[in-house]
C-alpha cells in the first residue's frame, strides 16, 4: 500500500488580521447598517448581538442565533 500524504497546500494560511477583515466583511454582508468604524468597534460576539438588537429592533434570541450563525467559531 501507498501511504496517503495529506495534501497542505491547498489550505491557504490565513493571518488573524485578515480572518478579522472577512469576518467584518462577513456582518457587513448580513447586517448592512453598520458604518466601517462601527465594525471596527465592535469588541465580541455579545457586543455584536447588542449592536444588532438595537439597530434591527429584533429579539436577543434571534440576534444570538443569527450572529452564531455567521461566526461560526470565528473570534471578532
Amino acid at each position: 500500500m501507498n501511504p496517503v500524504t495529506p495534501n497542505t497546500a491547498s489550505s491557504p494560511v490565513v493571518s488573524s488580521a485578515e480572518a478579522k477583515q472577512i469576518l467584518l466583511k462577513d456582518i457587513s454582508s448580513k447586517w448592512g447598517k453598520f458604518s466601517e468604524q462601527e465594525l471596527g468597534a465592535l469588541k465580541n460576539k455579545d457586543d455584536l448581538v447588542t449592536q444588532i438588537v438595537a439597530k434591527d429592533s429584533i429579539d436577543k434570541a434571534q440576534a444570538q442565533s443569527d450572529v452564531d450563525a455567521v461566526m461560526k467559531g470565528r473570534q471578532i
